[in-house]
């Protein structure tokens, strides 16, 4: 394998896990009842008619996991 391929791919993988990381999450309620977890950027909207309720950010995947089962727990989502 050539040395700029491994270079090149590494840096690719590099960027894609700081974008992951350092992208906030939220929770948010759909009308059905469900929460579903997604990036903030699709939260940007604050008349979204399809986002009841919202909770967040949160830094990693881990954390908002555990928030919604918390949330499902608590009765305030329905799970999928």
């Amino acid at each position: 394998m050539p040395e700029s391929f491994k270079i090149s791919s590494v840096s690719k993988y590099v960027v894609t896990i700081m974008e992951l990381t350092s992208q906030k999450l939220y929770i948010v309620k759909r009308p059905a009842g469900n929460c579903e977890i997604i990036p903030n950027d699709e939260v940007a909207e604050d008349d979204n008619p399809e986002i009841i309720e919202k909770w967040g950010p949160f830094e990693s995947q881990g954390e908002a996991i555990a928030r919604r089962v918390g949330l499902i727990r608590a009765g305030k989502c329905q799970p999928v």
